[in-house]
């Protein structure tokens, strides 16, 4: 991927992906997609294969094994 892709609600950020751990600790990658522009806020991500929009992220430590 040579450019992330450009968020479609603010046409000013970027859509940023982000990764995380599963139940039995396996990675999931691109789980959720975030605009870095802070003042919009969007983000898309899934759940249990549901698709949710605008849901809030919030940051945590970083995890390791």
């Amino acid at each position: 991927m040579d450019r992330f892709p450009d968020c479609q609600k603010c046409r000013d950020g970027l859509l940023l992906p982000l990764s995380d751990y599963g139940r039995d600790g396996a990675a999931i990658h691109y789980k959720a997609w975030v605009c870095h522009n802070p003042e919009c806020g969007f983000s898309i991500r899934i759940d249990n294969g549901e698709i949710s929009l605008d849901h809030h992220v919030r940051e945590t430590g970083s995890r390791r094994g």
